[in-house]
Formats: structure tokens, C-alpha cells, sequence
């Protein structure tokens, strides 16, 4: 991809020790540093603390990296994820009853605290200064952290040798402030505005990001470096053959923090009127994902709204494998989010034969053209229909959903690299 010497950002990574399961973002950061640290050649770790950035050599900065990925849930197969073989079993599944929650249990919490906080200080004590890295390092940032404290990356200014490439997830705070935390779209702004300042290039997930962020740039006064698309890899869990289970009724999946954004509400409101037309017949929802804030009206629905307390079952904490086993199994996902970067739920439903109606967004479109069907996210009654006719016995709608994926090849890390590696060349 490049000859240059790479400087990994490994400030996201450091403080994901202390978590036992990845975000998006997190999955991006594992791939860049396995791709780039990986490698049989220079490569050095960067850690952004309170006393200066820090240099790790390469060794252990894979460490920390293989750490960060062995304290997940990852690597355990669906029939040994405890939430998993509940949740099966909740949907009807016959002999999925749940596993010893002692099997395979991973790391405790205050013990990953522990780790996380060791790795800092030793990052902090033996960690060299940025004059360590090689002339003409190409420093890779791939998470959004500490970019809203342009302070943190002043050192660019001194090393003008140092080429910066930085990976832009969305512009959701500055383009829907209304879905974010109060001050958060000036944060995001932050962050541009220290792209903007230190960008040789920039890499993004979807053409919808990349020109939304070039668009800001150019508003903003700063210049418009060159742009590299690379849509997300779906890890390899995901695909048509593995453990599955038969629900005892249609069964639909929605992945995603329970927020606004995600447009849960409207889907609690169809299961209200799904409980009221079928009664015990109507088909279940399977929400996967944790609460989230500002979202009181949805989970107002599903503490009190009897037709989704008994419809409507919540999952968190499920394993990639589970979570791949559970989109083999269900009838369809449904994704009717306003605002998306990406949408990697409908690329991994897409690679598991899981039939896919989604949100009739650009982005949505871009990723998911060729299989998917489309809804306003406004278009209550779109979804209603959708949904029911999705649930109906020897659905013609699902069959010609579920054929569009016949010949579906899901992006994969390989391409995504292959896809930014000339960019990055170039510099």
C-alpha cells in the first residue's frame, strides 16, 4: 500500500482494553492496525497522552492490538455465547437452553480496568517522543478520538516530514446535531477543523461521507486533499452456511443503539398495531443493541406498551458469531434509519442470506442498491405493509428479496485496502 515507514494511532485501542466488545469504529481501528502493523516492515504505534504524544516500536504495539482483540467476545461461537442460545431459545429454538455463563468467560470488568490503566502509564514511562519516528513516517488515524483537541496534534506542525492520513466515519453530528449530545456538533466540528488543518489525505466508508466531508472542508476555507472510498469489510463470521435455529413465528432483527437516529420508534409503533391486528400470531421483533440517550419515547414503548413488551425482545452484549447465527435464522432485517455513515448491519445481513428492507437514504442506497428494499423512513404504512407481507406463510416478497442475494459478494478488508492502498501510495 505504501513504502513509507506507518504511525499508528493506538489512542482508541489503548482505552478499549477495558471493554469486553468492539464498536464500529473499533472494528475499523483493529483492521487498519492488523493491516498496517502486521506488515514484515517499519511500523511504530503513536499514543496521544496528557504529557505528549508517545512512540511504541512495533512489537509492542502489536501486542496492545492483539490484547484489545483477545479481551472481545469475537472468537466465541454462537453455541458457546450464552446470550445467544437465550435468545434462541426465547424465539422458540428447541435444545438451545442457555449456556453455563462460567464457559468461556472472559476477563471481568475491573480486571480490564486494571490492564488498561497499566498499558497507560508504562505507554506514558517508556514511551519515546514523536523525533523517534523514521523521515517521512505516514501517520494513520483511524478513530475520531482526541481530533476535537487540536492541541493533541501540534506535533504535526514540527514534524512537516510526517505525511497525515485521517479516516472520517460521518458527519452525523455537524449534518443532524438533533441525534447527538448537546455540543457535540461543535466537537465534530473540532475534529474537521484539525483534519482540515493536518490532512495529506483522507479516507472514508461511503461516497456519501467522503463528498459530505469535502463539502464541509471547502465551507470551512480549508482545501480539499484527495479522498479514498473504501467501503467496510464484513468479517468473515458473516455468511450463509453456520449454526441457525427456526423461530416458531416470523421473526424480524433491527441492529443498533436504541436512539433517535435509528428511527426505533417507528418500529415499536408498527408492533403496537401488529399486536392489536394478530394477537399471539403477530410476528416478534428482535431489537439487538443497547439503550441510548434521548431516546425516552422508545423505551417509554417498550417498558409499557403491552403489544411490544410481549413482541419485542432486546439483546445486548451477542457475539459476532451470535449475532451472524441470529441473521441465518430470522425472517428479514429491518433498518429504517434517518442518517447513516455507512449501515454495516445490511452488509452483513446481505453475506448471511438475511433479507434486507431499509431506509431509503443515500447511503443506504449506495451500500445496498441491488438487494435491498427501500422505505422512507417516514412511510409508516410502507413498513407496515412490508413488514406483514414479509411475515406471511411462503412469502412471494421475501423469496424475491432473499434471490437478489443469490450472487451477492459482500466487501471484504482485502478489497478495502486495495480500494485507499493507491491513495496512501501516492502520498
Amino acid at each position: 500500500m505504501t513504502d513509507r515507514p506507518i504511525a499508528f494511532d493506538l489512542t482508541r485501542l489503548v482505552t478499549r482494553l477495558r471493554h469486553a466488545s468492539p464498536s464500529g469504529i473499533d472494528r475499523v481501528d483493529l483492521a487498519y492496525a492488523r493491516a498496517f502493523l502486521g506488515r514484515d516492515r517499519t511500523g511504530f504505534g503513536v499514543v496521544s497522552t496528557a504529557f505528549g504524544p508517545r512512540v511504541l516500536d512495533r512489537d509492542r504495539s502489536l501486542a496492545i492490538v492483539e490484547a484489545v482483540a483477545a479481551g472481545w467476545i469475537e472468537d466465541r461461537e454462537a453455541q458457546a455465547d450464552p446470550i445467544y442460545r437465550r435468545l434462541a431459545s426465547r424465539c422458540g429454538a428447541a435444545g438451545l437452553d442457555a449456556a453455563s455463563e462460567a464457559s468461556g468467560r472472559r476477563t471481568g470488568t475491573h480486571a480490564r480496568r486494571r490492564i488498561q490503566a497499566r498499558t497507560a502509564a508504562d505507554i506514558v514511562l517508556r514511551g519515546r517522543p514523536v523525533a523517534a519516528l523514521p523521515r517521512d513516517t505516514l501517520y494513520l488515524h483511524t478513530s475520531h478520538l482526541r481530533l476535537d483537541d487540536p492541541r493533541r496534534f501540534d506535533w504535526l506542525y514540527t514534524r512537516r516530514d510526517v505525511r497525515a492520513a485521517f479516516f472520517v466515519h460521518d458527519l452525523i453530528p455537524i449534518t443532524h446535531p438533533e441525534y447527538g449530545r448537546a455540543g457535540e456538533a461543535e466537537r465534530h466540528r473540532a475534529r474537521l477543523r484539525t483534519i482540515g488543518r493536518h490532512a495529506a489525505a483522507i479516507l472514508v466508508n461511503s461516497d456519501d461521507t467522503g463528498w459530505r466531508t469535502l463539502e464541509h472542508l471547502a465551507a470551512e476555507g480549508f482545501g480539499r486533499p484527495p479522498v479514498a472510498v473504501g467501503h467496510l469489510g464484513v468479517e468473515a463470521a458473516f455468511g450463509g452456511a453456520g449454526p441457525r435455529f427456526r423461530p416458531d413465528r416470523p421473526t424480524f432483527l433491527v441492529c443498533g443503539t436504541i436512539e433517535s437516529r435509528k428511527n426505533h420508534l417507528l418500529l415499536f409503533q408498527i408492533w403496537r398495531l401488529l399486536a392489536e391486528r394478530h394477537g399471539a400470531a403477530a410476528p416478534r421483533l428482535v431489537v439487538v443493541g443497547r439503550r441510548g440517550w434521548e431516546a425516552e419515547s422508545a423505551i417509554d414503548m417498550l417498558e409499557r406498551c403491552p403489544g411490544v413488551r410481549a413482541h419485542v425482545i432486546e439483546a445486548t452484549g451477542l457475539s459476532t458469531h451470535g449475532l451472524a447465527a441470529l441473521m441465518r435464522s430470522c425472517t428479514a432485517l429491518l433498518m429504517p434509519s434517518f442518517t447513516e455513515g455507512y449501515g454495516i448491519p445490511l452488509v452483513e445481513a446481505a453475506a448471511s442470506g438475511l433479507p434486507v428492507v431499509a431506509s431509503d437514504i443515500p447511503v443506504h442506497r449506495e451500500i445496498a442498491d441491488g438487494f435491498a428494499l427501500f422505505r422512507d423512513p417516514l412511510d409508516g404504512p410502507g413498513w407496515l405493509a412490508a413488514i406483514e407481507a414479509l411475515a406471511a406463510p411462503a412469502s412471494p416478497l421475501r423469496r424475491d428479496l432473499a434471490a437478489r442475494l443469490d450472487a451477492y459478494v459482500p466487501p471484504d478488508w482485502t478489497a478495502h485496502f486495495d480500494a485507499v492502498g493507491p491513495t496512501l501510495a501516492a502520498l
